[in-house]
C-alpha cells in the first residue's frame, strides 16, 4: 500500500516542535493543529491521494450560559481515505469528533461547533496512521517527549481518551470536559443510566448531571 519512503516517514518519531499545548482548567492538553495535520497528509501521501468525507454531523446539545451566550455541541463522524500512488489500493479510517460553539447568535454558535467537530474527527481519524499525525500524544506513559514539561513528582495530568467511552458514543451520548470533570450529555439518559454507570460516572441530583473527575481516568 505505502511505498518505502512513505513507510519510513510514517515511522519517524513526532517532532516535538509541532506539538502545541493549552490549559483547560487544571489539565494540560497536548495536540497538533489542524493545518499541521492536513499539511502532513499532503506531504506524506501526496496532493490528491487522500480525501475525507463527513459521514454524519449532528447537534447533540444546546444551552445558554449566565452571560446569555448560546452554547452548542456537535458530534461528527468523518471517513478518511488514503490511496496509493497509482490509486489501485486505498485505506479508509473513520472516527468521531466533538466540537462546541459559544456565541451570542445561534448561527455563529452552530458554525463554530460544526467546524470544530469535523476538524476534531479528521484529526482523530488521521492519527490511526501513526506518530506523524499525533498518535503518540494519546500515550499516557509518554513523559520524555512532552514539550515544556512542568515539574511534577507524579505523572503529568492527561486528557481523557475518547475510546474509553465508545459504548456511550454508540448510544448517541457525548462526553465533554468541564473544568476538572467529564460530563455526559445527550438525550434519554435515564434509560441509558446503566451504561453510564458502567463507565464510572455518578449522578449529581441538584444539577441533574452525570459526572466523573478527569483525574480518575485509567491508563488504557
Amino acid at each position: 500500500m505505502f511505498n518505502d519512503k512513505q513507510t519510513q516517514v510514517l515511522s519517524y518519531e513526532l517532532d516535538s516542535s509541532r506539538i502545541k499545548s493549552r490549559s483547560k482548567g487544571n489539565i494540560n492538553l497536548s495536540y497538533l493543529e489542524a493545518f499541521d495535520v492536513l499539511e502532513t497528509a499532503n506531504r506524506i501521501f501526496g496532493y490528491g491521494n487522500w480525501s475525507y468525507s463527513i459521514t454524519s454531523l449532528e447537534e447533540v446539545s444546546q444551552e445558554t450560559n449566565s452571560n446569555q451566550n448560546i452554547i452548542i455541541a456537535y458530534r461528527a463522524v468523518v471517513n478518511v481515505t488514503v490511496n496509493d500512488l497509482s490509486h489501485n489500493k486505498h485505506i479508509s479510517r473513520e472516527d468521531v469528533g466533538f466540537g462546541s460553539g459559544i456565541a451570542k447568535t445561534l448561527a455563529d454558535a452552530h458554525e463554530g461547533a460544526a467546524k470544530e467537530a469535523v476538524t476534531d474527527a479528521i484529526k482523530r481519524a488521521m492519527r490511526s496512521f501513526g506518530n506523524q499525525f499525533g498518535n503518540s500524544l494519546y500515550d499516557k506513559s509518554r513523559n520524555q517527549n512532552q514539550p515544556k514539561q512542568q515539574t511534577q513528582t507524579h505523572q503529568q495530568p492527561q486528557t481523557y481518551n475518547p475510546y474509553d467511552y465508545s459504548s456511550l458514543y454508540n448510544l448517541g451520548l457525548t462526553i465533554l470536559e468541564q473544568g476538572q470533570n467529564l460530563i455526559v450529555m445527550g438525550d434519554d439518559m435515564y434509560n441509558k443510566r446503566d451504561s453510564i454507570k458502567a463507565c464510572g460516572f455518578k449522578f449529581d441530583t441538584p444539577s441533574k448531571t452525570w459526572w466523573k473527575p478527569i483525574d480518575q481516568q485509567q491508563a488504557a
